[in-house]
C-alpha cells in the first residue's frame, strides 16, 4: 500500500477538544430532556433494574444523536460551528455502520485515560484512535 497525499486539512488539537466540550454541553441538555421522559415512567428508581436500564436508554439517546448527525452531513451541531466535518478515509460520506463503530469505539477508548485522544501524537495523520479503526477521519472545512 502506497502513502497518498491527502487534501484534507486536518484541524488541529485544540479546535476538536473545544468541539468535545461543545458537544458535551449539547450531550447534556439532550440527557436532561431525555431523563425528563424516561424518570417519571418508573415509579420506584431506587429498584435494582432501574440504574443499569436508564443508563443503557442514556447510551442509545447519546449514539442517536452521534450517529444520526454523522450520517445526515457529517457534522454534528459543534462540528458545525467549528467547521469540521467527519468523513470516510476516501473523504466521502461514512456509513451507518462506520458511524455506530465509532460511537461504540469512543466508548470504549475515552474511558481509559483518553487513549483516543492521546493517541493522535503517534498517528501519521493525527487522528483519534476510534477514527483510524472506523476508517473515518475528522476534517477542517
Amino acid at each position: 500500500m502506497e502513502d497518498t497525499i491527502t487534501p484534507y486539512v486536518t484541524p488541529k488539537l485544540w479546535q476538536r477538544i473545544l468541539c468535545l466540550i461543545y458537544d458535551f454541553l449539547l450531550l447534556l441538555a439532550i440527557i436532561f430532556i431525555a431523563s425528563f421522559i424516561f424518570v417519571p415512567l418508573f415509579s420506584k428508581m431506587d429498584s435494582e433494574y432501574f440504574k443499569p436500564l436508564y443508563q443503557f436508554y442514556l447510551l442509545i439517546i447519546m449514539g442517536l444523536y452521534f450517529i444520526w448527525f454523522w450520517t445526515h452531513g457529517g457534522q454534528t451541531l459543534a462540528m458545525q460551528t467549528w467547521k469540521l466535518r467527519l468523513v470516510d478515509a476516501n473523504g466521502g460520506s461514512i456509513t451507518k455502520k462506520q458511524a455506530i463503530t465509532r460511537y461504540l469505539l469512543a466508548l470504549l477508548v475515552y474511558p481509559f485515560f483518553c487513549i483516543g485522544i492521546i493517541w493522535i501524537f503517534f498517528d501519521r495523520d493525527r487522528q483519534f484512535l476510534h477514527d483510524r479503526i472506523a476508517g473515518t477521519r475528522i476534517i477542517k472545512l
